[in-house]
């Protein structure tokens, strides 16, 4: 007999108590989701995933003392284990630009349905990004990409481009590929220059929205 699958635990990070109740009460529809905790500001956010280590943070990103994007840098370097959402009202370039920078895994707009925000989390969990249509086109916008990037990519650099995509680190990626991490981390550095992004989460966005990956 097969033990049950962990819970996902999710801090839920915002100022307005009314959407911490929803969010709470959507938690409780899914059985593999569960409420972690609740911080009404980016300073208790970080916190919180201190003392309560949750794997998925849903991180508000305008708050009064401390902004998400803040928070979420500060949650991120205490713990690469703890994955952050941006879950906003706001689709500005800079706003989508930061959290991502800061480590976030996935942009999300409010009116998100429930469906799609617990496939968010799943996603997160395994350390798959997750981006609005919304912040995806104000990355697009910002960085200015060309139509058909990626064609430079050596086949090496696409198998590990296909690795980042399924959500593995690097020292799962240089496993499966049987080469060591220090070369999978040349790799990714040059991918990441060859996308002209910022990031991992960047270039995985990319790949998907572009096809990068067949």
């Amino acid at each position: 007999m097969t033990s049950p699958s962990p819970r996902i635990r999710v801090l839920v990070v915002d100022d307005h108590a009314m959407v911490r109740r929803g969010l709470a009460t959507f938690l409780k529809v899914f059985d593999d989701l569960e409420l972690a905790g609740e911080a009404a500001s980016g300073q208790a956010a970080v916190q919180l995933c201190v003392q309560l280590k949750p794997d998925v943070v849903l991180m508000d990103m305008v708050m009064p003392d401390m902004d998400g994007a803040s928070a979420t840098r500060l949650v991120r370097r205490q713990s690469e284990l703890i994955q952050v959402i941006a879950l906003t009202s706001f689709s500005e370039e800079i706003l989508v630009q930061s959290a991502l920078q800061a480590g976030a895994i996935g942009y999300l707009l409010k009116d998100v349905s429930a469906d799609e925000l617990a496939q968010a989390i799943r996603a997160a969990y395994a350390g798959r990004a997750t981006l609005s249509p919304e912040a995806a086109q104000a990355l697009v916008h910002a960085a200015g990409q060309p139509p058909k990037p990626g064609l430079d990519l050596t086949e090496r650099e696409r198998a590990v481009l296909a690795l980042m995509v399924e959500g593995l680190n690097n020292t799962q990626i240089a496993a499966r590929l049987t080469v060591s991490p220090s070369t999978v981390k040349s790799h990714v550095s040059s991918i990441l220059s060859k996308l002209g992004v910022a990031s991992r989460t960047e270039a995985v966005t990319l790949a998907l929205r572009n096809r990068l990956i067949v």
